[in-house]
């Protein structure tokens, strides 16, 4: 997960340069050879024409669309593990939201892949007679951001935690995020900077 920041960081260096050269009238035609390496980008959303810092989740979810939440999204507490292993192959997904029973939309914890395979299997139980609650990582515990949290935030949150997914909560859970939708966001809004700067160069501005 690190190597994923060190390419955005590494990303924002190369629009960073380009600005740069551009500002002191340095030779295009190298700046186009920048450009030109990441022209298999096609960005697709909003959130390239902000810088990094004024992205934030709430974008994201909106760019997800009903993929952001759903049932397929979580479980209750009280269900058995052998259901909530069910829905995340079902979904291919690596982990589920934990609700609180008769709360809706109230979180309770989340577990995961690494849930089942070290609490379950490692330890011989059997994943239909224990509950969710039993294996979960609970709310005290639980790391989340809100709508508004920064993608950047993001993203140092989820690398300093080792976690892949990260529920966003504004009250009640509203969507969950994963490191993929944060680099996607990241990688869109720098390839749409690097397209503007390199129509610019180009004559394609005033």
């Amino acid at each position: 997960m690190q190597r994923i920041v060190q390419a955005v960081r590494s990303c924002q260096e190369v629009v960073k340069a380009a600005k740069l050269q551009h500002s002191h009238g340095r030779e295009t035609t190298k700046s186009g050879k920048i450009f030109s390496r990441f022209g298999w980008m096609t960005p697709s959303s909003s959130v390239q024409e902000k810088g990094l810092e004024n992205v934030t989740v709430a974008e994201i979810l909106m760019a997800k669309g009903g993929e952001s939440t759903g049932p397929w999204l979580w479980c209750n507490s009280n269900d058995a593990v052998s259901d909530a292993a069910k829905n995340m192959a079902k979904n291919n997904i690596g982990s589920l939201v934990v609700l609180k029973p008769g709360q809706p939309l109230h979180v309770a914890g989340i577990i995961t892949e690494r849930d089942y395979l070290r609490k379950i299997v490692l330890a011989g139980r059997s994943p239909v007679l224990t509950r969710v609650s039993e294996i979960m990582t609970d709310e005290k515990n639980l790391i989340t951001v809100s709508s508004d949290t920064n993608i950047l935030q993001a993203m140092q949150l989820m690398t300093e935690n080792q976690i892949r997914h990260v529920p966003v909560v504004d009250g009640k859970l509203v969507g969950m995020i994963s490191i993929k939708d944060v680099v996607r966001a990241a990688v869109e809004q720098q390839s749409g900077e690097l397209k503007r700067l390199n129509d610019f160069l180009r004559g394609e501005y005033y």
